[in-house]
């Protein structure tokens, strides 16, 4: 224990406050005895404290006590994490009672497995989860002095290999000099694996259609051995072989043609025998083919787009007819496209990931969109509130427009323990969205059912939407399977339901555990003009049943493998039940908006039979409109690209005379060409490589283009991200991306002329391309010496090596005791406030303060060392109660007499300061006088006294009761 001073020249103030206060007191004539011991104390306490302060005053203890901290390699490089883990439990049982044991756990990022506390490790397991496929000892070094005390001996035990391929383990190293941290390496020699990885697929960034191209792929190896390397375009397998593979570097090539345009990815991948790692067991290469503009169109009805493709056809518009099963499921296979036609294509027939990869290509990379209305489009084939119904220029449902027939809907859900985790959310998901498009008027019931039934929402009109949403969001999946009971409940309460149109939706996953009469039960619903359709989801629904029972009830049936489709299907089956949204009138279209296409339909335009009721948006353009009026021909731009919605068809069921009219091909190639994205696809060239978790992009532009860019990418999970780009010489630029999955990315860079890049900068162009991220640098075949960097480490920081054999040695090392510092600067303040407060209280405050004291301190009242001096107080304290009493008199001849007696008293008061012996002739001289005269002064006296005597006692009774 002791103190110190953080400032301690501060503590020189002292010396001219001594000199100071000596010549205030022999200067001072003001205060006497007992008051001016008591103020020039109060006043040298409170300069004291004041200085003390200044100098940062601090109080400490000294402390003997370690603080440890285990920071341990998990990354996926690390295979010996069982014997860490023991040998970590044995370095603790070494630790003295009072010592402090944490664990930390480092790959990409550092988390806490223990903090610091006194009890052993006899428990710890490292299970905390983090993304191992990186090793950053940088942040775990940092996040371990993070959670040290500062109280006691801090150190830092690093368990690793030293592979670190992110931050710079050195660089903290140094702070930790600064902070007198040691920082002791137990180095893992992990065991030797035979590895054999794929480094790199090398492909000509751009090639043109129809040219032969090489494709290299350099396999790296520890061992010889052989196995087999397959390479796809696309995800089409374009190559499978056998090949020999020797320890060292293998270059293999194939020689291919391009046929198609657009990016295309290029994957490659080895299994070679006895390879013990397979995460770097493939990699990717990307290129672009420039060709023609392609249109990609998805019909939904076999060989029914012969109308559009004969158009595509006379217009030189390449195409590729697919059906929506076939779609593809990455981003990157949808830039050979130009723009997308969907012909009469249901929301049932497409997964949800489908249908958001399209909406972002048009969003994002500007392809354009085009949907051809039929009985399975737009809201009849279930797009409410879905990516694509976001893409078009139209809602799906009618707002407001026209009166549509009262519906009751029941929906009965299968809730049983198969369908926990997606089917059970996306079923939840699909009754909401149900919710939603349905309107006040209409009621609906929502039953789940396990071994039985269950309301999760009674029957009710749809005036709570948010009590009904959070009850359906409520469904837990357990228990077993049983329809009947609930198909039959649902069905008792939709008799009694006022509803002119009534449906019930069944939604399972399973066979029922009964057999009941559904004959019997059908029948009855269709006496009542119920209907029912039915939903099977996988390979474990009973096919066969649910489809009988919805041919019995006059429904539909749907099957689906893809759970996601769900939503849709429920959408579908609410607008059918509607039966409005097909406007089945003949009408001649007039003209609305967009002044670039009015020449095409100046003319006149044929009739149209029919069409599927849709909304417009508010910023959408209505080209052409019934007379309800309702889109017929609708545009808008949509982020980057452009979509538009014709409600009728092409098939001559709907638009016959349209399909007939002369002016069709030229109406239908403009309107598609229109979508076509309008910037160049080859402005730019990228080269991408890893360092550490980050991607570095180096980006040349191929053309004359010298201004600023701002890009963006499409990561794993269809986010778009943007990211900044710096110019580093003309017409060369760099950017750095953080991305944790390899693979192929798409990015779409927008230019802007030089050094205006801001919110309202205006964009000159956009370019669409990709880079390619390789597998993380842990799992690379190297010989990167990590004894260099460790002992860099435990040299900078004089930290030690330690083995597995001898875990004890943690805690054998020289214990400095550490000091524990308290700031008792404010506290000082504080004190020197309060002593502030009471030196002006002794200075100006005329009290007994004798009477107190003596009250305080009886034995110290008692001894009087000078008579006189006691004499001179008392008179004073008489002539200080005399004046107030005087002022408060009326009587001038009391004043009088009183102001004279106040004057001899001052005089009295003087001659008694100069010489002991004119204060004994004072007295003498004052009893000699008058007796009579003197007598009624001293009655005066007496009687001020009294009071002031009254008003001490108050005082001091006061202060006691404040005591108790």
């Amino acid at each position: 224990m002791g103190l110190r001073f953080d400032s301690p020249w501060f503590l020189m103030l002292l010396v001219p406050f001594i000199i100071l206060f000596y010549l205030s007191w022999k200067r001072d004539i003001r205060l006497t005895g007992y008051r001016k011991k008591m103020a020039y104390s109060l006043r040298i306490l409170f300069v004291g404290l004041l200085i003390f302060a200044l100098a940062g005053m601090q109080w400490y203890s000294t402390i003997k006590q370690n603080e440890v901290i285990f920071v341990i390699d998990r990354s996926d490089s690390m295979n010996q994490i069982s014997q860490i883990t023991d040998w970590i439990k044995e370095a603790g049982l070494s630790k003295k009672e009072n010592d402090k044991i944490g664990v930390v756990s480092i790959g990409l990022d550092a988390v806490v497995e223990r903090s610091l506390n006194e009890a052993n490790l006899k428990s710890l397991s490292l299970n905390s989860k983090m993304q191992s496929h990186f090793t950053n000892i940088e942040e775990g070094l940092q996040l371990a002095e993070s959670l040290f005390s500062n109280e006691s001996t801090s150190r830092i035990v690093l368990v690793s290999d030293g592979l670190e391929n992110v931050g710079d383990m050195v660089r903290e190293a140094r702070i930790l000099k600064n902070n007198n941290i040691p920082v002791d390496v137990l180095e893992i020699q992990n065991n030797t694996i035979k590895d054999v990885s794929i480094d790199e697929i090398h492909v000509s960034e751009h090639l043109y259609q129809g040219e032969k191209f090489s494709l290299e792929v350099t396999v790296n190896s520890t061992i010889a051995t052989s196995g087999i390397l397959r390479i796809f375009e696309d995800n089409q397998e374009i190559s499978n072989q056998q090949v020999q593979i020797e320890a060292g570097e293998n270059i293999f090539a194939l020689q291919s043609m391009t046929q198609e345009t657009g990016l295309h990815q290029y994957k490659a991948e080895i299994y070679a025998q006895d390879d013990e790692q397979n995460e770097n067991n493939i990699g990717f290469g990307l290129s672009r083919v420039v060709g023609p503009a392609k249109v990609l169109l998805v019909e939904g009805v076999e060989n029914s787009s012969q109308n559009i493709t004969s158009v595509l056809d006379s217009s030189f518009i390449p195409y590729e007819i697919l059906p929506p099963e076939l779609l593809p499921s990455e981003p990157v296979d949808y830039t050979a496209y130009e723009s997308i036609i969907f012909n009469n294509v249901s929301a049932t027939q497409l997964s949800e990931r489908k249908m958001e990869i399209i909406e972002q290509m048009v969003r994002d990379y500007g392809i354009g969109f085009m949907m051809i209305g039929g009985k399975d489009s737009y809201g009849l084939g279930g797009y409410f509130k879905t990516p694509i119904e976001r893409t078009l220029p139209v809602y799906m449902d009618l707002r407001g427009k026209r009166q549509i027939p009262s519906l009751g809907l029941m929906l009965v859900i299968d809730k049983s323990g198969s369908m926990n985790g997606d089917k059970i959310r996306l079923a939840q998901e699909a009754a909401i969205r149900t919710v939603e498009l349905m309107r006040d008027q209409d009621s609906i019931g929502v039953v789940a059912f396990d071994g039985s039934p269950w309301w999760v929402v009674e029957p009710q009109k749809l005036t709570e939407r948010e009590t009904i949403v959070d009850q359906i969001s409520s469904i837990q999946a357990n228990g077993g399977t049983e329809i009947y009971t609930a198909v039959q409940e649902a069905y008792s309460k939709l008799v009694e339901l006022e509803a002119q149109r009534k449906h019930i939706i069944l939604l399972t996953d399973g066979h029922s555990s009964s057999s009941q009469s559904y004959e019997m039960l059908t029948s009855q619903m269709t006496e009542h003009d119920i209907t029912l359709s039915s939903v099977g989801i996988g390979d474990g629904a009973d096919q066969a049943f649910l489809e009988y029972i919805a041919e019995l009830a006059n429904g539909r049936f749907y099957y689906t493998q893809d759970q996601s489709t769900i939503p849709a299907i429920f959408s579908r089956e609410a607008v059918l039940m509607s039966r409005t949204y097909i406007v089945d009138q003949p009408f001649a279209p007039a003209f609305g908006q967009g002044a670039d296409w009015y020449n095409l339909f100046s003319q006149g335009v044929p009739q149209i039979q029919a069409y599927i009721a849709t909304t417009p948006k508010e910023t959408a353009e209505v080209v052409l409109m019934s007379p309800e009026p309702d889109p017929l021909l609708a545009r808008w731009q949509y982020g980057a690209g452009k979509s538009v919605a014709w409600t009728s068809d092409f098939t001559g069921e709907w638009s016959n005379q349209w399909i007939n009219w002369n002016q069709f091909p030229e109406v239908l190639s403009n309107v598609v060409k229109w979508t076509f994205p309008q910037f160049e696809t080859t402005a730019f060239t990228i080269n991408s490589s890893m360092q550490g978790n980050k991607v570095e992009l180096n980006i040349e532009s191929t053309t004359d283009f010298k201004g600023m860019l701002q890009g963006s990418f499409t990561d794993e999970s269809l986010q778009n991200k943007q990211f900044a780009v710096t110019p580093t010489v003309p017409g060369e630029y760099f950017s750095q991306i953080e991305i944790k999955e390899p693979g192929v990315y798409l990015t779409r860079f927008d230019m802007y002329e030089e050094n205006q890049v801001n919110s309202s900068s205006e964009i000159m162009g956009s370019v669409t391309t990709g880079f390619v991220v390789p597998y993380s640098p842990e799992y690379e075949i190297t010989n990167i010496d990590t004894e260099h960097k460790l002992n860099q480490l435990m040299e900078l920081t004089q930290g030690r090596t330690l083995s597995m054999e001898r875990p004890e040695e943690v805690f054998q090392f020289e214990n400095d005791p550490s000091k524990k510092f308290y700031d008792i600067s404010h506290y000082l303040i504080i004190a020197a406030l309060i002593l502030w407060l009471l030196d002006i209280a002794v200075r100006r405050l005329s009290i007994p303060w004798f009477k107190w004291i003596a009250v305080l301190y009886p034995k110290t009242s008692k001894v009087r060392s000078n008579p006189s001096q006691e004499t001179l107080e008392k008179l004073q304290r008489k002539n200080l109660i005399l004046k107030k009493k005087m002022q408060s008199e009326s009587s001038i001849l009391k004043q009088s007499k009183l102001k004279n007696f106040s004057t001899s008293m001052k005089t009295q008061d003087h001659k008694i300061r100069s010489d002991e012996e004119t204060r004994t002739k004072i007295e003498f001289e004052t009893n000699k006088r008058d007796r009579e005269g003197e007598q009624k002064k001293v009655d005066k006296v007496n009687e001020v006294e009294a009071e002031g005597n009254q008003t001490f006692n108050r005082l001091l009774a006061a202060k006691n009761r404040k005591k108790k």
